[in-house]
């Protein structure tokens, strides 16, 4: 009976303790007893408001075992934990998840490898799982912060190390699974756990090698069977998922970080790596979220500054890589304000670098008084860095707009231009008095060159929308400033803007082509707008073209370009009356070069007459005119045999022997009007036109450059000091009897005032109806120009409290007015 009694006692424990400790075998290297585990399992599945105590009583022996280093069954409980986990799919399954977590955060705490690794495998087949309904009180608090820890394991073993890092990879991986597609787990996108998890997959991604494989967005890395064990191509897969998870709240949350780690780093320069990790974040992300990318990293290049020139040009690269990706696809509101924070780090720039100069120049002085050799390499060296900077936004802005479709590039176009500093012009963006001359110039020619790459490849249907007065006009004004890298950027903006059939690889270099045929030049019937347009604006491309050729610092390419620009408006814009006005331009250039009344160097002289004999040459096979090709060949032939200087290919060449002057009486070597108007008689052609002389409009455009211009030369002097005027003993003459017979005779002068007579009434009878409207309008403009001059040295505007404008050195300066100082009226003060 005691036997009896005593034999009872086992049986009296429930069962599900049975099942469990029969799962353990004596010997734990046996392993897991599968025929007990499936009792185990069966009893679970029918049971299953058994689960919550069949975990915790798990977790009680596993915690003991942990504790006794019996390692062993550590392994057998867990793996009997994932069977369990993987069979039972029930409501009940909630408390037995607890119990399992808890046993993986106990794993995850131990300094053991190999239990880290055996938690982390644990914990990845349960992100796995597919839960039926959300858990409204699971948080992952620790498993985000221990994977995170793992992940930059620095254990002295490299192969555990890594081992360590997989698992911690892997585990982030699973964290990411488990809760971002749970709404109740939006917690995870917030900072705190953001700035454990991207930094741990970035650290990873350091290592990898294979950087350009890393950002391409057909080839992404896949950890396959080579990459299993790697940490690069893990964390870079996670890095994707995460990303392609995040939605539009939480892009500034991913992103953030990114920065954060590349600072902390000092991964800006060389900035390969950050250039792949943004790669990846454009190519992960949707396209509708681009935006936030781009303004995050303008945001941190304003948070930056003041840093180096070298981290400043790396996040502008790394801009670069994110809106040639964003402009395929949308790049939202940002567009505007992308060209606003990169035209203000242009400026910012320009002074860095003219501040460096002028520190240096003033050391290099002061060291010279002294006696001393002046050490400005280091200057110097950032003066080269800032450069690096400005090359950098100039690529980012002219990629950009480069990338945008037509209508949103003409948008663009018109915006850069509206920030070009031109001289008596307001600029409201950049401020030209505080940077000077040199810095102005700067950032002239830096902004024609990203218009150059904005322009590349536009193509327009009309010249009126691609060319309107509020681009044309400041574009134009530009091209007379008395620098010629500035005029020959304009002249390659109007080749991109024209040339709407790539005709200009064909046109390329000024010289005599021999057959215009074979260059099989594409063209097309000029349309009703675009010669609307040659009405309204011909005359003032004429202008431009004919004041860009006498420029004394012209070289080589000037010429070429200038020779590009007639070619290409043959092709593009030229019908049967720009043909003819054309010709006019290339004659009234042929006189001025022989004329030399502004006393030009014989190089620019020989210049223009060898530009001349390129495009009517060129011209001629156009129009496709026998008599007018033959008597362009027949000059250019005498050319070559008695004056090949006047040619382009021999003024050209180095060390091309000039003459001293030009002979006007040498007939035969220039192009005569009367010959080519009679090739040109006949159907088609108004050859009578020809007779008058082009003579290039006035405007207003010439003050608002620092040239001596035609305005000048004719203007009224409104200030005349007492001190400049000659003494009356200078302007005493002795009376002679010389003198009063010139004075007397007035028969030369009466015959100069009835050939002016007639030559206004010829013009006014012959001359197109464009041409005198600007002439008139030209008149009418210096009158109100010099009115307005003497209006405002005599009236002076009543102050105001937003400011007085005043104009010194041609630039509007701002003088604010208290309203307290202010004298009102007796009926305006209440």
């Amino acid at each position: 009976m005691p036997a009896g009694v005593c034999g009872c006692c086992g049986p009296l424990r429930p069962r599900y303790k049975r099942l469990v400790d029969n799962i353990f075998p004596e010997d734990p290297k046996d392993g897991l007893s599968k025929s007990d585990m499936e009792k185990l399992t069966f009893y679970a599945v029918s049971a299953p408001e058994k689960l919550d105590r069949i975990g915790a009583y798990l977790a009680e022996r596993l915690s003991r075992d942990v504790v006794r280093h019996r390692y062993g069954y550590v392994v057998i409980a867990m793996e009997a934990l994932d069977q369990l986990l993987m069979a039972c799919h029930s409501q009940s399954i909630k408390p037995f998840v607890e119990s399992f977590l808890h046993m993986v955060a106990k794993l995850l705490e131990s300094r053991e490898p190999d239990l880290q690794v055996l938690g982390t495998n644990s914990f990845v087949k349960f992100a796995n799982i597919e839960e039926d309904t959300p858990s409204y009180h699971r948080r992952y608090d620790f498993f985000v912060s221990q994977f995170s820890a793992m992940c930059h394991s620095t254990h002295e073993d490299p192969e555990t190390r890594t081992r360590i890092r997989v698992a911690g990879i892997k585990g982030l991986q699973g964290v990411v699974r488990k809760t971002v597609n749970d709404e109740l787990q939006a917690i995870i996108w917030e900072p705190q756990h953001m700035d454990k998890l991207i930094p741990s997959m970035l650290f990873n991604m350091q290592d990898s090698e294979d950087l350009d494989r890393a950002g391409h967005p057909s080839t992404p890395s896949v950890a396959g069977q080579d990459g299993e064990e790697n940490p690069a191509a893990l964390a870079e897969n996670c890095f994707r998922e995460l990303l392609g998870r995040a939605a539009y709240g939480n892009m500034n949350n991913a992103v953030r970080p990114v920065l954060v780690h590349l600072d902390n780093h000092h991964l800006w320069d060389p900035n390969e790596f950050a250039v792949s990790c943004f790669r990846i974040i454009m190519y992960s992300i949707q396209a509708q979220h681009s935006h936030h990318v781009i303004q995050q990293v303008l945001n941190h290049l304003d948070t930056n500054n003041k840093n180096t020139p070298r981290v400043r040009a790396g996040i502008v690269q790394v801009l670069l890589e994110t809106v040639a990706i964003a402009a395929k696809g949308s790049v939202g509101p940002t567009v505007l304000e992308v060209f606003n924070t990169l035209l203000k780090h242009l400026r910012m720039s320009v002074d860095f670098e003219l501040g460096e100069t002028s520190r240096r120049n003033s050391g290099v002085s002061v060291s010279s008084n002294r006696g001393g050799g002046g050490g400005g390499g280091g200057s110097s060296g950032k003066e080269s860095e800032e450069r690096i900077v400005q090359n950098a936004i100039i690529q980012t802005i002219g990629f950009f707009g480069g990338n945008l479709p037509d209508y949103q590039r003409a948008e663009v176009m018109m915006f850069i231009m509206g920030k070009v500093p031109v001289y008596g012009t307001p600029c409201h963006t950049l401020d030209t008095v505080k940077i000077g001359h040199q810095g102005t110039k700067r950032i002239q020619a830096m902004l024609l060159s990203s218009l150059i790459m904005v322009t590349s490849g536009f193509k327009s249907k009309s010249m009126a929308a691609a060319l309107p007065p509020p681009f044309l006009d400041p574009l134009f004004s530009i091209s007379l400033m008395e620098d010629s890298e500035l005029r020959q950027l304009v002249l390659e903006i109007l080749h991109n803007i024209i040339d709407r059939h790539d005709n200009r690889a064909k046109l390329r270099g000024i010289r005599i082509i021999p057959n215009v045929a074979a260059l099989k030049i594409k063209r097309e019937k000029i349309s009703k707008q675009d010669v609307a347009f040659m009405k309204k604006h011909g005359q003032q491309l004429y202008r431009h073209i004919y004041l860009g050729c006498k420029e004394e610092d012209n070289v080589h390419k000037n010429f070429e370009l200038l020779f590009t620009t007639l070619a290409i408006m043959t092709i593009e814009l030229a019908n049967e009356e720009v043909v003819i006005d054309l010709i006019r331009l290339a004659i009234a250039l042929q006189d001025m070069a022989l004329a030399n009344e502004e006393n030009m160097p014989i190089f620019i002289r020989c210049g223009i007459m060898a530009l001349v004999a390129a495009y009517l040459n060129f011209l001629s096979q156009m129009i496709a005119n026998p008599p007018f090709c033959q008597h362009v060949s027949k000059v250019i032939e005498l050319r070559n045999l008695d004056a090949p200087y006047l040619l382009p290919e021999h003024i050209f060449r180095d060390k091309c022997p000039v003459p001293e002057s030009l002979d006007k009486e040498d007939r035969p070597l220039y192009f005569q009007t009367a010959d080519m108007a009679e090739c040109l008689a006949g159907p088609g052609y108004n050859a009578e036109r020809l007779s008058i002389p082009y003579v290039p409009q006035v405007t207003d455009e010439d003050r608002l450059t620092r040239r001596k211009s035609f305005v000048d030369t004719i203007s009224l002097q409104v200030d005349i000091l007492s001190n400049s005027l000659p003494d009356k003993s200078q302007l005493a003459e002795e009376i002679t009897f010389e003198t009063l017979k010139k004075a007397i005779d007035t028969t030369g002068l009466e015959e100069q005032e009835r050939e002016k007579r007639r030559q206004v009434m010829e013009k006014f009878q012959k001359a197109p109806f464009e041409e005198i409207a600007a002439h008139c309008e030209s008149k009418a403009n210096m009158l109100h120009d010099r009115l307005a001059q003497i209006f405002e040295l005599t009236i002076r505007p009543p102050p105001s409290p937003s400011g007085v404008v005043s104009i010194s050195a041609g630039h509007t300066q701002h003088q604010s007015v208290p309203v307290y100082e202010m004298k009102f009226p007796d009926l305006c003060v209440y």
